[in-house]
């Protein structure tokens, strides 16, 4: 602990405003309820109302709230990707790290399994299975995990086998180590620079894929407020804006709110992650 925050005294400014940023969007996220003016799905003004008191960000086609809408798409959006990312983390990486160290036949069939998967385009993937299993929020974190968890599996295993050549790993097979100690208190600790930056940019992958599926309707369902959604739905107000005016300026405006979201929440996870990363390899400047 003492370490951590020796490090975070001593962090770039890029990694300070990555993590005011990260904490003002978790705020956002936890206390949802209690920041939004309004509910995420109640209807509390008239159609497209402009940007002045109380609706500060304008409303929508059915008259919600846009800035309520923004908050609790950081609490459904955010928190879901974090929850799918985890999941793909916890099987991708147990399975790539036991693939490398049992290798033989069981290294053999996590492996091809994992090309066959990955041999399909996943958002192609992911609308078909989702038309199938229908758009739940566990469906839509389960199909999401399982298809990210690929590229956690090839990452975890090709780290994992370039440290189980190492001497000290040997020593320890002689030892009489089990495999699970092996993992556990060889390989693990040195593979996890490269994995917890995986876990930034995969964070931003899951983030972004399940925007761009509820853009396209399979992915967050009406009435939850997310980001994907909000862009969808304000989409065709940028061609009637008429910018000459404040008034109506912001009506062309609209869409860009939910889409400047994502764009900042994904710059502050990866100043984070380069930190944390440069801090992991023991790298000095």
């Amino acid at each position: 602990m003492t370490s951590w925050l020796g490090h975070l005294r001593s962090a770039p400014l890029s990694a300070w405003i990555g993590l005011l940023l990260l904490v003002f969007y978790a705020v956002l996220a936890v206390f949802a309820p209690l920041i939004a003016p309004f509910p995420q799905s109640e209807v509390v003004g008239p159609q497209y109302q402009t940007w002045s008191a109380p609706y500060y960000l304008g409303t929508d086609a059915l008259g919600r709230d846009v800035l309520s809408r923004l908050i609790f798409g950081a609490r459904n959006t955010v928190g879901i990707a974090l929850t799918t990312t985890a999941l793909a983390f916890f099987l991708g990486a147990s399975m790539g790290l036991l693939a490398a160290t049992i290798g033989g036949w069981f290294d053999a069939i996590s492996s091809r399994a994992v090309d066959v998967l990955m041999a399909i385009p996943a958002l192609i993937f992911a609308l078909l299975i989702l038309t199938i299993t229908g758009t739940s929020v566990p469906s839509l974190i389960l199909v999401i995990a399982v298809l990210d968890s690929t590229r956690v599996f090839r990452l975890s295993r090709a780290v994992a086998q370039g440290i189980l050549t190492m001497d000290y790993v040997e020593v320890a097979r002689m030892r009489g180590e089990s495999m699970f100690w092996l993992v556990r208190r060889e390989v693990l600790p040195n593979a996890a620079a490269p994995l917890i930056a995986e876990f930034g940019l995969r964070f931003c992958f899951v983030f972004l894929f399940i925007a761009a599926l509820s853009f396209l309707g399979l992915g967050l369902q009406p009435p939850m407020a997310d980001w994907g959604s909000m862009v969808r739905e304000s989409a065709k107000l940028i061609a009637f804006a008429n910018f000459s005016t404040w008034q109506t300026a912001t009506f062309g405006l609209a869409p860009l709110l939910p889409a400047g979201a994502i764009a900042i929440l994904t710059v502050a996870v990866n100043l984070v992650v380069d930190w944390v990363l440069h801090i992991s390899s023991g790298l000095r400047d």
